[in-house]
């Protein structure tokens, strides 16, 4: 049999009537642009995530933007960034003039740590972005204290970690800002784009709310050069729908992660094993295999889908060759986008297409 790497029709199915129905509602009331529906989305984000407060933009990108904005960053500036992490995590930089500075992640976590970023801050380091990649947290406490101590805000990138916690902290809470996606595809995701940023900054929060409406508090008095960047009312509908069903979709991606942990034996494949400060809650279950290409055709050959996230380190990215630094300078970035395959993980995965894909890398 086959078996999707993701399905989103699955979840939508059944979601159906109930989005339907919430944008019939939004739909009737003229309640297209930030609204009501937007305002509610915004405080049960924001209970869910463990934050006072919420504010939601138009995708995950321009969260990034907005919350560079709001710290000043500027032609300069430093930023250091992941290598191994979506493209999106490097703009918090370069949208705004900065320079993103690439750094090494763990390859156990795949996450930015302490020591890492220690070894490529300098005088000029005007923000430190962490990214919680595939949804699990970076270890946050050496982190943090780095930040402290050198006076340097941590911005974190919780676009694949929504409801993800770090020694029972939540994910988004612990810096400067957080910032969060609601692509389709996320654990959370929308029927279309979608973002939103968290903060115990009230003043930072401020900031976001204005530069996301072209920089107007006052309707046609523009105190700041903004953006285009409101949340639709059609998405934060939808949103609320599915936050309803995050915690047991959470549940069951971890479910899902024990059975692969446990039925894939293979002294060759590194599997994401829980973190000591947390589990992940599992965006993606990726594993390392020296031979990825080979087992990833294997695996297409077998009936089952799987993705290459991600097939290259930022600093290897044509856009950002000038940057710097030289490949092979940050070896574990390298090796695991060299080595990494991601297997399907999604709530609605049967337990006969689990044991299929167990069997399938078994017997590569």
């Amino acid at each position: 049999m086959s078996v999707p790497f993701l399905d989103l029709s699955r979840s939508h199915r059944w979601l159906r009537d109930d989005i339907l129905a919430r944008f019939a509602e939004t739909y009737d009331a003229g309640r297209f642009c930030l609204g009501a529906d937007v305002s509610a989305f915004e405080g049960e984000f924001a209970k869910a995530s463990g934050c006072a407060d919420a504010v939601g933009v138009s995708n995950g990108t321009a969260a990034l933007h907005l919350v560079a904005r709001a710290h000043d960053l500027g032609p300069g500036d430093e930023v250091v960034v992941p290598a191994f992490t979506f493209i999106a995590s490097a703009w918090t930089a370069s949208y705004v003039g900065a320079k993103p500075v690439f750094c090494d992640v763990d390859p156990v976590t795949f996450n930015v740590t302490a020591e890492s970023i220690a070894a490529v801050v300098t005088e000029k380091t005007k923000a430190i972005v962490v990214v919680h990649l595939f949804g699990q947290a970076a270890d946050m406490d050496p982190i943090l204290k780095l930040g402290a101590e050198r006076g340097i805000p941590i911005i974190e990138d919780c676009a694949q970690a929504h409801l993800s916690t770090y020694r029972g902290r939540p994910v988004g809470t612990m810096g400067a800002a957080g910032t969060f996606s609601f692509y389709p595809t996320k654990n959370l995701g929308g029927v279309g784009e979608g973002g939103a940023v968290v903060s115990t900054n009230d003043a930072v929060l401020e900031k976001v709310r204005l530069l996301r409406v072209h920089g107007s508090g006052v309707r046609y008095q523009h105190d700041d050069v903004g953006y285009n960047y409101r949340m639709e009312g059609l998405q934060a509908a939808a949103l609320s729908v599915k936050l309803a069903h995050l915690e047991s979709w959470t549940a069951r991606r971890r479910e899902i992660a024990a059975r692969y942990r446990d039925g894939i034996k293979r002294d060759d494949t590194t599997l994401p094993q829980p973190a000591e400060w947390g589990d992940s809650v599992y965006h993606q279950f990726t594993i390392l295999h020296p031979e990825r290409d080979r087992l990833r055709a294997d695996l297409t050959n077998k009936g089952i889908g799987t993705d290459l996230i991600y097939p290259r380190a930022l600093h290897e990215q044509p856009c950002y060759r000038e940057v710097g630094p030289a490949v092979g300078a940050l070896p574990g970035a390298e090796k695991t986008a060299r080595d990494c395959l991601s297997l399907p993980i999604f709530p609605e995965l049967t337990e006969t297409e689990i044991d299929e894909v167990i069997e399938a890398v078994n017997s590569f």
